[in-house]
């Protein structure tokens, strides 16, 4: 199934030290995601291509920031969020923050931040959330903490997954989605 949604995972580096750049999405966009650490993205266009095309004007209409597709490293699998919807998370390199111009659509995003990967490797700043659903099953989520704001939800996960393929030595996902769960079904669905 192709991905109703993309967001691009944006390594970076500023002052020389790797790093991925999130967005804080403006409350004044209303809706379940305002005020939310988040990267760029959104729904694909019909004029869209494909997720990495998405993924692409999304960071353009968002940031200002016109990339090409040799900055695309590649694309993760689809993930549910939570009302069901599928989103391809893109990673891609940007280079040097310094040497890049962003200029960030206030009607969309409150504010531009970096995280260090050495930060988000770092265990203290690594939390979980654990859900019940129905009162029946539970599962936990990652959480990255002590930077500027909470990375959590979809954001926190495609963080963990990238951490993973970046940093295998140094991280191993920590959280547990049991195999009967209604979250475990979509994440099952999702690979397909």
């Amino acid at each position: 199934m192709a991905a109703a949604a993309a967001v691009l995972v944006p390594l970076c580096s500023v002052r020389g030290r790797p790093a991925l750049l999130f967005t804080l999405r403006s409350r004044l966009l209303g809706g379940p995601h305002s005020g939310d650490v988040s990267f760029p993205g959104g729904r694909r266009d019909p004029a869209d291509g494909d997720a990495v095309a998405t993924a692409l004007r999304e960071t353009r209409e968002e940031l200002g920031l016109e990339l090409g597709t040799p900055s695309v490293w590649g694309q993760l699998r689809p993930l549910p969020d939570r009302q069901g919807l599928m989103v391809a998370p893109v990673v891609a390199n940007l280079g040097p923050l310094e040497d890049l111009t962003l200029t960030p659509n206030p009607d969309e995003v409150e504010e531009v931040f970096t995280l260090p990967l050495a930060h988000l490797l770092r265990e203290e700043n690594q939390g979980y959330t654990h859900f019940r659903t129905a009162g029946r099953y539970g599962y936990t989520l990652p959480v990255f903490l002590n930077g500027p704001h909470k990375v959590w939800g979809l954001t926190a996960i495609v963080t963990e997954l990238t951490l993973e393929l970046l940093a295998p030595e140094r991280y191993r996902r920590k959280t547990h989605v049991p195999a009967r769960s209604p979250l475990a079904r979509r994440l099952e669905g999702s690979s397909t």
